[in-house]
């Protein structure tokens, strides 16, 4: 099989969160268009709120479970985020980082708030400033999580 492009790859992350939104009791719609600003927007039928999702996939080839953040150490992934995301603070969007293991066929799901989406890669852009203000090197920026959330919260 050919290799997957980041569209396809995206897509495929959005299609299982939302089988799992569904398999969860939760009524969820993906949004469509180049322009849209969320993914997903999802309705508690029990409490009646309305929520956005936006879904950032990543498609591991190999087995691993982890990789390294230069930030916070050992992470079960890494999601490429820019300055825009270190302000958005909206109660009502939650980031939806999403792991798909193709040796396993697997996917592992991490929802986190926006603020605390915000404050990390502030923090991590931050970092990366100073570095690269020591050592001359590109800055870049990514959103990293353990299992256990523990370096996010």
């Amino acid at each position: 099989m050919n290799e997957l492009d980041k569209n396809t790859i995206a897509l495929a992350g959005e299609f299982a969160v939302l089988s799992q939104l569904a398999l969860h009791g939760y009524d969820a719609n993906m949004t469509l268009g180049h322009t849209k600003s969320v993914d997903i927007l999802v309705s508690d039928p029990k409490t009646k709120k309305m929520f956005k999702l936006e879904v950032k996939t990543k498609y591991r080839k190999s087995s691993k479970k982890s990789t390294k953040s230069k930030l916070f150490g050992e992470a079960v992934g890494k999601w490429i985020m820019n300055s825009k995301h270190e302000s958005i603070n909206d109660p009502r969007l939650f980031y939806c980082f999403a792991i798909f293991c193709k040796p396993t066929k697997t996917f592992q799901f991490y929802v986190v708030p926006s603020k605390v989406v915000a404050k990390y890669v502030r923090e991590e852009h931050q970092y990366f400033k100073e570095k690269r203000k020591r050592e001359r090197t590109p800055t870049s920026a990514y959103f990293a999580s353990d299992s256990r959330n523990r370096n996010i919260q």
